[in-house]
């Protein structure tokens, strides 16, 4: 796979887990605490398929095969990180709605 091939797995799976994080969140606002879990489930998928690419780059470099550092690489990588701190907050935040609707 070629760099900017990877760097699009980044930002693409890391961007589906945010989007589906947030969904999550929405739906357990309205008290579909069952489906948000699901989702958040399927965004931890998503964010598993970012870090096993994540992990090859770290790998690659380890071994000696350095990369240029791009503005998009650097992009790709906040995105991820975006991603997994709003899948946690939105773990909590389902959580929180489910105590609330006892």
């Amino acid at each position: 796979m070629d760099y900017q091939a990877i760097v699009m797995q980044l930002i693409i799976n890391g961007g589906n887990a945010r989007s589906k994080s947030m969904e999550a969140i929405h739906l357990a606002k309205t008290g579909q605490i069952g489906e948000a879990r699901a989702l958040l489930e399927k965004a931890g998928e998503d964010l598993a398929k970012a870090h096993e690419v994540q992990a090859q780059l770290i790998q690659d470099e380890a071994a000696g095969n350095h990369r240029e550092v791009t503005l998009l690489m650097v992009h790709a990588q906040d995105h991820l990180m975006n991603a997994m701190t709003v899948k946690d907050l939105a773990l909590e935040m389902i959580d929180m709605y489910e105590t609330i609707g006892r």
